[in-house]
């Protein structure tokens, strides 16, 4: 089996009697890569990643750092980070409420309800190969359409996939618990009876493309159904984009549920992609077991020192005060899309929960006016390659048929995708 990437070969093995793909296993052999914005384009107007196009919110200086030379980098990390934890702990409700101000231990800070990882990918990982028998002999569950990672683990730690996709008719995702993109209970229910081997339910919420929350009583039902018998995984990477994350974020179930584990990250809200920290919050048995499995330093030195600044009262207020400008750059970039699939340019209405920091819009056909993905590939490559404007094209994934999902940018950048598209789909039929 070719290694997928790589070009033929003329030049001989040396030694002649070993063959790689004889030594890696045919699960990883037969790997499709998880592929991110930046394998497509890394240049022009980027609004394919879902990154926070008004930067980070860190205020002033990296806390208690004058100097990059002070953070001593000839040493290991700390490996526990609890000053971190203690502050992530807080903001997400899970201070115990008798805890005094100046409470040190991790349990009275909460500290011990929280995972630090090399971006939440690292615990998704960390989370099948912790739970997950691999040999295909037990299984995860997934919902498509939804975030790539969670099958492309599978795949690498030998596990097996059940999926059971979400609500895929209906025009848009406002519907609670029955719209288009909701979750479909009762079919998860009757699948992880079907297959008791069904270890992880993994939930995105908001969705990744959809853009959907999952409402708390979607995520309790599941917690609550006595047959499985696993961990319901809620992935809230886009959180802080909701209306009231404090009360919709499923953090708040923490403290009673001992079956979730609720993934959260500082790459989108806090603008902060770049160094990599993803988050895990469930009761201390699951963190501890975690803890125990983890590389000994997976959190660098600079990345801890950015992530405390990122957590101090300050930052987290800027980083509160730049999520309401994005959601107000949202309303006004679907609006401006709604005017546009007004002209008959060929937008469909925006379909999804709007509750990210992302908007999903189909591309027509020009004559069925039905969403089009190969139009929608067109246009795609066309604002890339001839106006240097990256959106993503997600017209492959269920239920996404001719769209493309683009970040909210900054108020130019909005207008600037806005009137590119325009240019490019009066050329393209």
């Amino acid at each position: 089996m070719p290694i997928l990437g790589l070009s033929p070969s003329q030049k001989p093995v040396y030694p002649a009697h070993f063959d790689v793909e004889k030594v890696i296993r045919p699960n990883i052999l037969a790997l499709q890569p998880y592929r991110c914005a930046r394998d497509d384009y890394s240049e022009g107007i980027l609004l394919d990643a879902n990154e926070n196009s008004l930067g980070h919110s860190i205020e002033g200086q990296v806390e208690g750092v004058q100097d990059a030379l002070e953070l001593n980098l000839h040493r290991y990390p700390d490996p526990s980070h609890p000053l971190i934890k203690q502050r992530i702990a807080t903001l997400r409700g899970l201070r115990p409420e008798s805890s005094s101000s100046d409470a040190t231990s991790d349990a009275e800070t909460g500290a011990d309800h929280v995972f630090l990882g090399v971006g939440s990918d690292e615990v998704i990982d960390l989370l099948m190969r912790v739970s997950v028998t691999p040999g295909g002999s037990e299984k995860i569950l997934i919902t498509p359409p939804t975030y790539g990672m969670y099958s492309v683990c599978a795949q690498v730690n030998d596990v097996g996939v059940v999926r059971v996709p979400l609500e895929l008719r209906g025009d848009n995702g406002e519907g609670g618990e029955k719209g288009r993109f909701s979750v479909r209970v009762d079919e998860i229910k009757k699948a992880v009876v079907a297959d008791p081997s069904i270890k992880l339910i993994f939930l995105c919420s908001p969705g990744n493309p959809t853009g959907t929350l999952i409402p708390l009583s979607t995520i309790r039902s599941l917690l609550e159904f006595p047959d499985f018998r696993g961990i319901v995984v809620v992935d809230e990477a886009y959180i802080d984009f909701v209306d009231d994350p404090l009360t919709q974020s499923a953090a708040s179930l923490v403290k009673q549920y001992a079956n979730v584990c609720v993934l959260q990250t500082l790459s989108k809200s806090f603008g902060l992609a770049a160094i990599r920290l993803g988050i895990a919050l469930a009761q201390p048995p699951l963190i501890q077991i975690l803890t125990n499995t983890k590389a000994p330093y997976n959190i660098s030195t600079p990345t801890a020192a950015l992530a405390l600044s990122a957590l101090s009262p300050a930052s987290l207020s800027t980083m509160q005060a730049k999520c309401q400008t994005m959601k107000s750059y949202r309303s006004q970039l679907l609006a401006s899309f709604a005017e546009l699939g007004k002209a008959n340019l060929g937008i469909g209405r925006s379909i999804g929960g709007n509750d990210a920091n992302f908007v999903m819009i189909p591309i027509l056909d020009s004559k069925t006016g039905e969403p089009s993905s190969a139009r929608a590939n067109k246009v795609y490559k066309a604002l890339a390659e001839e106006h240097g404007v990256v959106v993503r094209y997600r017209g492959n994934e269920p239920g996404c048929a001719g769209c493309l999902r683009v970040t909210v940018g900054t108020e130019e950048e909005n207008k600037a995708v806005l009137e590119k598209l325009v240019e490019v789909l009066r050329i393209i039929s």
